[in-house]
């Protein structure tokens, strides 16, 4: 079994929240997926709320970016059909 040091750990978990996905880093970094969902787990869990809040608003953003990367594509097709 591979033992891994915290910050190559930290390092993982900074991909996944910075919003690459878990199955992306796991290839990247020649890890389970399974064992960065545990790490990223046990961040969340280990965090202060300040913390928590930070990860929180992150995920918010990436989602309402998507959002808005959607509705542009939907603006554009609709506006050339007129």
């Amino acid at each position: 079994m591979r033992k891994y040091d915290d910050e190559f750990k930290r390092e993982a978990i900074k991909k996944i929240h910075d919003g690459q996905p878990v199955a992306s880093v796991a290839r990247e970094l020649g890890c389970a997926e399974s064992l960065l969902h545990k790490w990223k787990r046990q961040t969340i869990e280990s965090s202060s709320d300040s913390e928590k809040e930070v990860i929180a608003l992150r995920r918010k953003l990436r989602e309402v970016e998507m959002e808005r990367d959607i509705l542009k594509k939907a603006a554009l097709i609709f506006g050339r059909s007129e």
